[in-house]
């Protein structure tokens, strides 16, 4: 064969190849869904993210089967994306679970930034921080991270969530309402956002944070007091109780309803395809037992993700336990970077884009068959600055806590008002209750002492109200769990596992007027809390109650009273 046939022949082939290659495409389009073309073309470009994060919202949407709750932007994201059942933070309470996010890291890894408003360890970059100096455009509007203080190595604030927006305001619907318009304050940021250069906001609103405007659920929301299906077994079942769980759904649609705006001015921009949305909450809901305990539905939050561009086989429910600090790992992998270029503390959590391409739904990931969640000192308000120190874990059946102070009271002392409970209407019925009378169950659920050891079988008593610890059926399982966790926490040097759990009560609060709360107001200071009413404070020392179950607290506890 001559050298000018072979000449004629590749220059052929030049023409004719590029051709195939497009029929060939063109084929591929009109066989493919558009949304599993999309999942499996890599992206040109890392995706934008988008991550809204209620204030003290449960784990109540449309899509989980809530009836008294309204979330239909919640639900689209679930819809076309994923929905997690299992998801969990590891302290339900505001700024100690926002670290969790911020760093990929438990709280008990965090030094100062386990408690509730710290000081922020410099040492401890977030994602936030590490995507500003790799070039991304990083703001936020209202809450980010907070209570707290946070700053640098040489003093000055840090942004962790990048940069501010709240110029835009809206008149609110409720006197609890923020009167931020966080959706004009996100087309702010999309504005001012540079071209060709990848994003990520942080949409954190303070609702359904307290107070609430009582009976704006009924009056303004449309709802009915026999919409809910179910008043957890802590509380009592009348209708002022209804009224807050209604008022807590309202503002829970506030925030869903700018969630939906934010989704709508993605897709007028031609952004939504390859930004990443994901949508949950800090911890459970602000009522007793729920925000600053450790129990199920104080730490279980909702939890959806939405990538066009990046989720395989959207609709999917996911069944895998997964963790707040899977954050940080996932907005690092997405955004292309090595853990160790970010200058971030090493992670405990995992990165959740294996989910993402998975193409199955349910259990997933085998590993991923438990949360580990626990607490410190959440608020002030027991002698010394004190916590209440919790350690525990959560699978598929059963949650286990270990109360490593058990003498102590753990929404705080009665006398200076359960400062780990937020005030509320909730609150205030269980207490006038039990002022009437002492042996009322619902006080001794949520406000009284507790055992050291606590065990629920999830499977039969969602509400965790049935302590299972202490009868002999249950010690093996008991035993099983305390050894899982503890070994856990052993792995990540958690202090509470050799000897050092003090140094969380020694970490100095970060609201000078509130340090040494408790011990102040016992002598007579006229100190303020502004997040409970003067009728949380107990005129009177409660008796201490048994707890539940026949399981006992320890018998030398006592309750100092305030001098006249």
């Amino acid at each position: 064969m001559n050298c000018s046939f072979l000449s004629v022949l590749a220059g052929s082939l030049r023409r004719f190849v590029p051709v195939l290659l497009v029929v060939a495409a063109a084929a591929f389009a009109a066989e493919t869904p558009p949304a599993a073309r999309a999942a499996n073309a890599p992206a040109s470009r890392p995706p934008n993210i988008l991550f809204a994060i209620a204030d003290d919202w449960g784990r109540h949407a449309g899509v989980y089967g809530t009836r008294w709750v309204r979330t239909p932007h919640f639900d689209r994201v679930a819809r076309d994306g994923l929905l997690f059942n299992q998801a969990y933070t590891p302290n339900a309470k505001c700024a100690p679970s926002r670290a969790c996010i911020l760093t990929g890291r438990n709280p008990w890894q965090l030094e100062e930034a386990a408690n509730h408003i710290p000081y922020f360890p410099a040492k401890f970059k977030g994602w936030g921080e590490a995507l500003v100096e790799k070039g991304w455009f990083v703001g936020h509007t209202q809450k980010g991270w907070a209570p707290g203080v946070a700053h640098d190595a040489n003093g000055k604030p840090r942004a962790l969530t990048g940069r501010a927006f709240n110029a835009r305001t809206a008149p609110p619907a409720t006197t609890g309402i923020s009167p931020n318009d966080y959706a004009a304050n996100f087309d702010d940021f999309l504005e001012q956002a540079p071209a060709g250069q990848p994003w990520c906001f942080w949409f954190g609103s303070v609702e359904p944070h307290r107070g609430y405007e009582f009976g704006s659920g009924v009056a303004k929301g449309g709802h009915r007091l026999d919409e809910i299906d179910h008043v957890p077994a802590y509380w009592p079942d009348n209708e002022r109780v209804r009224h807050d769980m209604l008022d807590y759904a309202f503002e829970v649609e506030h925030f869903d309803r700018h969630l939906g705006r934010m989704l709508a001015a993605l897709e007028r921009r031609g952004l939504l395809e390859n930004t990443l949305v994901i949508v949950t909450s800090d911890h459970g809901m602000p009522f007793p037992r729920g925000k600053g305990y450790a129990y199920e539905a104080s730490n279980h939050v909702p939890f959806a993700a939405m990538w066009p561009a990046g989720i395989k086989r959207p609709g999917r429910t996911v069944d895998d336990f997964i963790s707040f600090i899977d954050l940080a790992p996932t907005f690092v992998d997405v955004a292309g970077l090595a853990w160790a270029d970010t200058g971030m503390a090493p992670a405990t959590g995992r990165s959740l884009t294996g989910l993402f391409r998975a193409v199955q739904g349910g259990r997933i990931d085998p590993a991923r068959d438990h949360v580990l969640v626990g607490k410190e000192r959440n608020d002030v308000g027991r002698p010394g600055d004190g916590g209440y120190p919790i350690r525990g874990i959560i699978d598929a059946t059963s949650l286990y806590l270990h109360n490593f102070e058990p003498t102590r009271w753990p929404a705080g002392n009665p006398e200076t008002g359960y400062l780990d409970t937020d005030a509320g209407e909730t609150k205030t019925v269980i207490l006038a209750q039990h002022r009437q009378n002492p042996a009322d169950p619902f006080w001794a659920l949520c406000f009284g002492l507790r055992p050291a050891e606590e065990l629920y079988d999830l499977r039969t008593d969602r509400d965790c109200v049935r302590n299972l610890a202490a009868q002999p059926a249950h010690t093996a399982a008991r035993d099983r769990l305390r050894e899982r966790l503890f070994a856990a926490l052993r792995q990540q040097g958690d202090p509470r596992m050799d000897g050092r759990g003090s140094v969380f009560d020694g970490y100095l609060h970060a609201t000078p007027a509130n340090v040494g709360f408790y011990d102040r107001y016992m002598r007579g200071e006229n100190v303020k809390a502004g997040w409970v009413k003067p009728t949380d404070f107990e005129p009177r020392p409660p008796v201490p109650a048994p707890a539940p179950s026949g399981t006992k607290p320890t018998p030398d506890a006592t309750l100092r009273t305030r001098a006249p």
